[in-house]
């Protein structure tokens, strides 16, 4: 959410931001969110003087009786009467232009930091840095070497025609050493965020009310992308006997990211600065109907539905976030670093970024099959942007006033993309899958997939 302050103060500001971040029309953007809110503080101010006029005549009407002149006391009853009804008027009106300049303000996105590259998709995005370098022996090869799909049912350990018939596309079912290499990996991520870098471990719920899916920008731009839960008792009766604002007011959103539920957390809260920052970090299942994604990665894990993510979220101050948000991504390059996993980080450009994002880095792992690097994870500043949509503040000791806090996610990692990376990138000519050395504590010491115990 912006402040609507700071758009009134400087509108080319936010003109020129909104045209970076690829809205349409952002001068006619800002010229309809100043009208709404020249609406609202006209109404605002219209309704306070028809409320101190009210206050003023019920003062004198017992004035008027003090000295029994009915006459005046009737006059004034009747002007209070009267403005009993423009005062209600006025209300309604403020209400209204206050939920229209709020449906302005909740659609458009985050402004991009200074330091963020101009571009309008990911041709835009920049480099930073490389860590490790592709397997030689992949390029030697005839041909790309197999994906992890051939890699996993040839093993007999991947079934997506099983998944399909129990779920439909967009799911797997993994058996035995698959199945344990990717709780390793979920295991390994929150172990290590938890153990060495200082996050503190949550198990947030994975259902969640619109009000949370809002403070972090997911409603009302990507509705469409979340999945619904809805109790049973919502949807008896006749057929059509329930509204879609019943069916609204009685869902639950499954999570898309645990960046959902640990934001939210600091939800209408007040922290003490002195608390700061917040290090919280979740292994959940994350579930993604992707709306608009049809034809991308439809092969394999690339991208589920459903899939399991260790989540890293901070909260801090705005004076610490942008040396925060480096730490982060610290943390979930230290992810691939330890499993040995190739891997490049790219600054995002101001069009290719996430709605709340200021700033983002994408890790790209090394995909051998795809002769590319493929996202894995995301690692975003949203600088003041979810908490002023969650109202969620911070205090100094000893003072009275709050201010908006920082926060930051990313993904450390995503473990469905993380086991495809592994799978591809530790197959031999064979088609036998080594496990990593960080993972051997959590694979009873194996060192290939489908050894025998």
């Amino acid at each position: 959410m912006h402040d609507v302050k700071a758009i009134r103060e400087d509108p080319d500001a936010y003109v020129a931001g909104w045209t970076a971040r690829g809205v349409s029309d952002p001068r006619a953007v800002v010229d309809a969110v100043l009208d709404a809110d020249r609406s609202l503080r006209a109404a605002q101010t219209a309704a306070q003087a028809a409320q101190a006029r009210r206050n003023e005549a019920s003062r004198l009407i017992g004035q008027a009786k003090a000295r029994r002149d009915e006459g005046a006391a009737a006059q004034l009853m009747g002007e209070v009467d009267a403005l009993k009804g423009e005062l209600a008027a006025l209300t309604e009106a403020e209400d209204r232009h206050a939920s229209s300049l709020r449906a302005l303000l909740s659609a458009l996105p985050n402004l991009a930091a200074s330091e963020v590259p101009d571009g309008v998709d990911e041709t835009g995005n920049v480099e930073v840095r490389r860590w490790g370098a592709p397997a030689e022996r992949f390029a030697l090869r005839n041909g790309p070497p197999p994906d992890h799909v051939a890699l996993g049912e040839a093993l007999g350990m991947m079934d997506f025609e099983a998944a399909r018939r129990l779920s439909g596309s967009r799911f797997v079912v993994l058996r035995n050493d698959l199945a344990r290499l990717e709780r390793a990996l979920g295991q390994f991520m929150i172990d290590l965020q938890t153990q060495e870098h200082g996050y503190q471990e949550i198990s947030p719920p994975l259902l969640v009310r619109d009000e949370a899916a809002f403070g972090v920008g997911h409603l009302p731009k990507f509705e469409d992308d979340q999945f619904w839960a809805l109790p049973g008792a919502a949807l008896k009766g006749d057929e059509g006997s329930v509204s879609v604002e019943a069916l609204r007011a009685a869902r639950l959103g499954l999570i898309p990211t645990a960046e959902v539920s640990l934001t939210n957390l600091v939800r209408e809260q007040i922290i003490a600065e002195e608390a700061l920052p917040l290090r919280l970090a979740a292994l959940t299942p994350c579930f993604r109907s992707e709306a608009g994604a049809s034809g991308r990665d439809t092969r394999g894990m690339i991208r589920q539905h459903q899939f399991y993510k260790c989540e890293l979220v901070s909260i801090t101050t705005p004076e610490t976030s942008h040396e925060e948000h480096e730490r982060m991504t610290a943390c979930a390059e230290a992810v691939l670093q330890r499993l040995g996993l190739p891997f490049r980080t790219m600054l995002l450009c101001a069009g290719d970024m996430g709605f709340s994002a200021r700033k983002t880095y994408d890790l790209e792992v090394w995909l051998p099959s795809q002769d590319t690097y493929r996202e894995i994870s995301s690692c975003s500043n949203c600088g003041e942007f979810q908490a002023r949509r969650m109202d969620a503040r911070s205090r100094r000791q000893g003072e009275k006033g709050g201010r908006f806090v920082h926060t930051l996610n990313g993904s450390g990692l995503a473990v469905g993309r993380t086991l495809v990376a592994v799978m591809e990138n530790y197959q031999d000519e064979g088609g036998r899958i080594a496990i990593p050395d960080a993972l051997a504590p959590y694979m009873r010491g194996r060192t290939h997939v489908g050894d025998i115990d």
